[in-house]
């Protein structure tokens, strides 16, 4: 960072610059009370940059060069991209304990689609291709397909890596761990990576889920959707599951995540259980 910077903080009229910004862009919310977790997440851009000042990266931001250079790595150090492999493992258990035989049984020869939208690092994505694979394994007749979306192209990239810290797999259960799991060969890098196998059924894809109408997606079997929507507003977030319903079969799955609710919103679902969504 240049030595004139002194850590002059985000002023109001800079934040409020920056968090219109991303809200009409990408329809995060970010009140006032994040200012301070934006001010940290940036000063990685302003060394890089060799700026002094949150103003006059602001500026560089919303210059033409700004715009067409800066907006992706900005966006990547604001998103949040928290992500666990069998994070809210319930859900994983409905799915191959009550999803998944009824479509074997209305099985009509199509794969079953999955879309794990907002993604992250592709922990969720994967989880599911481990889920749909045990049961495959079980299941000749059966086949499926994992699309993993997300706004942040460095959370896209690490899932398209698919290697993970040994720490990240805790979660695994261990049968799981020795079949989809491989160790480095250097004993000193404590990583593993997902099969061949299995990434070969994981799809990844960048999307902003306030662009469009998802018209470049499939329509799909299943759809988590978790810890996502806690970022918009309740108008943004109506807007956004309304969008996702388009892209559900009829009697087709939605997950949100624990703390998500679309009471009083106006959408094609039966609530199954807490979280749990079917579309009539």
């Amino acid at each position: 960072m240049p030595d004139s910077f002194i850590g002059t903080g985000l002023s109001n009229t800079d934040f409020n610059r920056l968090s219109a910004f991303i809200y009409s862009n990408y329809g995060i919310k970010l009140p006032l009370a994040k200012k301070l977790m934006l001010e940290g997440r940036l000063q990685k851009r302003l060394k890089a940059l060799n700026l002094n000042s949150y103003k006059a990266y602001c500026d560089y931001l919303f210059s033409n060069e700004g715009q067409q250079l800066e907006v992706i790595p900005m966006v990547d150090l604001v998103t949040t991209n928290k992500t666990d492999f069998f994070r809210e493992a319930v859900h994983f258990e409905f799915l191959l304990e009550q999803v998944l035989p009824s479509e074997l049984r209305g099985q009509n020869g199509n794969s079953f689609k999955v879309w794990s939208a907002g993604c992250s690092s592709g922990e969720e994505p994967y989880t599911l291709a481990m889920v749909l694979n045990e049961y495959k394994l079980r299941n000749k007749d059966f086949d499926y397909q994992v699309i993993g979306t997300d706004i942040s192209t460095r959370a896209l990239h690490n899932a398209v890596t698919a290697v993970y810290a040994q720490e990240k797999v805790a979660p695994v259960p261990l049968a799981l761990k020795r079949k989809y799991l491989l160790r480095s060969k250097d004993a000193l890098n404590k990583t593993v990576r997902i099969v061949p196998e299995l990434r070969a059924k994981v799809s990844f894809d960048w999307l902003n889920f306030i662009d469009g109408d998802y018209s470049v997606m499939p329509s799909f079997d299943t759809i988590f959707c978790r810890n996502v929507l806690i970022y918009f507003d309740r108008q943004t977030q109506e807007k956004v599951i309304q969008k996702l319903c388009t892209k559900l079969k009829t009697n087709g799955y939605l997950f949100l995540g624990h703390s998500e609710s679309v009471a009083h919103m106006d959408l094609p679902l039966a609530q199954i259980r807490p979280t749990v969504f079917k579309k009539i």
